[in-house]
């Protein structure tokens, strides 16, 4: 496979289905806006450590969501019913991603969220092309998550918990926004158990890019994000074991 090399003056990205086995495609170029809305646009985001220059990627399977079908266990419901959390949207897009990136996870040693890759979605947030889910408890930021809105889908960048469950009733609430906002996808990236767990799917990489292609060609709606009030009620109607056994058309 062939790793390819960007150039500073032009945004132009090698195909994404040039990518070698582990989803590697290309190395280089810079963080700006315009980069990033063309990498996510075409299947690719950036990851890397401050020890490497900027890598992007994409990986084949990929982990989707669709809208509404996240997937709430009868224990996750049981702590959504009550109102223990207080979800918003973009009221601390700040708080979400420096939590992000300062919360230990198990099998990592530092954090992928380096200060220029906090300013440089910190920008796509102020220009209205990013966007935060946040999880309080008694008022405290306890869980969020944060990603890319472009046109239908949602790529969604990273999450973090203090308090059990926080992340999860975040995803589940970004859920119900997505699909009362006509998202087609939320892209979860990497597969894992976890979010397998919920209701991730697993999609070929050709199938995936086909999909985002189509959902980022739908135009970009402007009105603010909030999510919707009755969404602990659509999560909860998705119950353990019942998500959705195919891909829907």
């Amino acid at each position: 496979m062939t790793l390819y090399r960007l150039s500073l003056r032009s945004l132009r990205f090698p195909p994404a289905e040039h990518a070698d086995a582990d989803g590697l495609l290309a190395v280089g170029g810079d963080l700006r806006t315009e980069r990033l809305l063309e990498a996510y646009r075409n299947g690719i985001f950036p990851w890397y450590s401050e020890d490497t220059p900027i890598l992007w990627w994409s990986p084949d399977p990929r982990m989707v969501f669709f809208p509404g079908r996240v997937r709430v266990s009868r224990r996750l419901a049981r702590t959504l019913r009550p109102g223990r959390f207080e979800v918003s949207a973009d009221t601390d897009f700040a708080g979400v991603i420096r939590r992000c990136a300062e919360t230990p996870r198990e099998g990592q040693d530092g954090t992928w969220i380096l200060p220029e890759m906090a300013a440089a979605y910190t920008r796509l947030h102020e220009e209205g092309h990013a966007h935060s889910v946040e999880c309080r408890e008694n008022g405290v930021l306890v869980g969020g998550l944060y990603g890319v809105s472009i046109g239908g889908c949602f790529f969604a960048e990273s999450m973090f918990h203090l308090a059990r469950d926080a992340s999860k009733a975040a995803l589940a609430a970004l859920s119900a926004l997505c699909l009362r906002r006509g998202h087609a996808l939320i892209d979860a990236q990497m597969p894992t158990a976890h979010l397998a767990s919920m209701g991730g799917m697993v999609m070929p990489r050709r199938e995936y890019l086909d999909r985002v292609r189509a959902a980022v060609a739908r135009p970009d709606t402007s009105d603010p994000w909030a999510v919707p009030p009755d969404w602990r009620a659509a999560a909860c109607e998705l119950r353990e074991g019942t998500g959705p056994a195919a891909f829907p058309a």
